[in-house]
């Protein structure tokens, strides 16, 4: 360097990369099934919360199904769905166009640092989300943060070893114990359902109001629906590959389990029960 020139400034530090890694990943099968979920089905504690005029920022948003029926309840207030998934984003924006609904952005952003002044939403939700990070409570602060003072943040997450079903197949058994592996593996918490008032608490909520509710299979078509989902995503998903390379199963094991779904989906009478855990937090 020439001395007689001067420094250049420093680079600015850039923010480090999330260590979080998403489980399940987004291969088609995950994306149907998340395109599955409605306000109804998915999040039926937040729509006595929802009344026209109400701002929501929905994180983790998904395919975007959950969050256009929000903005549907919550018309002409503007809704905000977000996710970290540059492709899964292109996917709602596509779907919001489809049901030509407008009050609705999509964006992708960083819930752990959202580009988001604080107490701009009256509600923020997210659905599923929390069992996949490496920090939930730092999330909810930040969840916090962004919602207006009296405003709500509510949470729903699954319970996987509270999941049931009948009857009995000792390849569902292989799967729960794989999937607590993969994902204790990614620094995440499966069972996340029975923590949330832990978490939230932690994050400093003080009013926290806890519920629950199921998702159930058991009829033809549900179970039929349920195994195929799970069937693919056992062998084509992130978890597959996470799998694989954990060094956690061979693709034979994948197979095995993938079939032992497909064997569960044409019983006549069988039940798979998947609880999840609720909050409705006051900021």
């Amino acid at each position: 360097m020439n001395p007689d020139q001067p420094a250049s400034p420093p680079e600015a530090p850039q923010p480090a990369a999330s260590p979080d890694v998403y489980t399940h990943g987004h291969h088609e099968s995950v994306v149907r099934a998340h395109a599955a979920r409605t306000a109804a089905n998915s999040a039926a504690f937040v729509i006595p919360h929802l009344t026209p005029g109400t701002s929501v920022l929905d994180v983790g948003c998904g395919p975007g199904s959950i969050t256009l029926d929000f903005a549907a309840l919550v018309a002409p207030a503007a809704v905000v769905g977000l996710d970290r998934s540059p492709e899964v984003i292109a996917q709602a924006r596509a779907l919001a166009s489809e049901r030509g609904i407008n009050n609705v952005t999509f964006t992708t952003g960083d819930l752990y640092s959202l580009d988001i002044a604080d107490g701009t939403f009256d509600v923020v939700h997210a659905h599923q989300v929390l069992q996949h990070l490496t920090d939930p409570v730092a999330a909810l602060r930040e969840m916090r943060r962004v919602a207006r003072p009296g405003g709500i943040v509510a949470v729903r997450e699954a319970d996987f070893h509270a999941m049931s079903w009948y009857p009995e197949v000792p390849e569902l058994d292989e799967w729960m114990a794989l999937y607590q592996q993969v994902a204790r593996r990614n620094a995440a918490e499966p069972d996340a359902g029975r923590r949330l008032v832990s978490w939230t608490q932690a994050a400093g909520f003080s009013d926290v109001a806890p519920t629950s509710s199921n998702w159930l299979y058991a009829t033809n078509q549900q179970r039929r629906w349920q195994a195929r989902v799970w069937a693919e995503r056992v062998v084509h998903s992130a978890f597959a590959e996470q799998a694989l390379d954990y060094g956690l199963a061979t693709s034979t094991d994948l197979a095995r389990i993938a079939a032992g779904w497909h064997r569960w989906g044409s019983t006549d009478d069988g039940w798979f029960l998947i609880p999840n855990g609720e909050v409705v937090a006051r900021a």
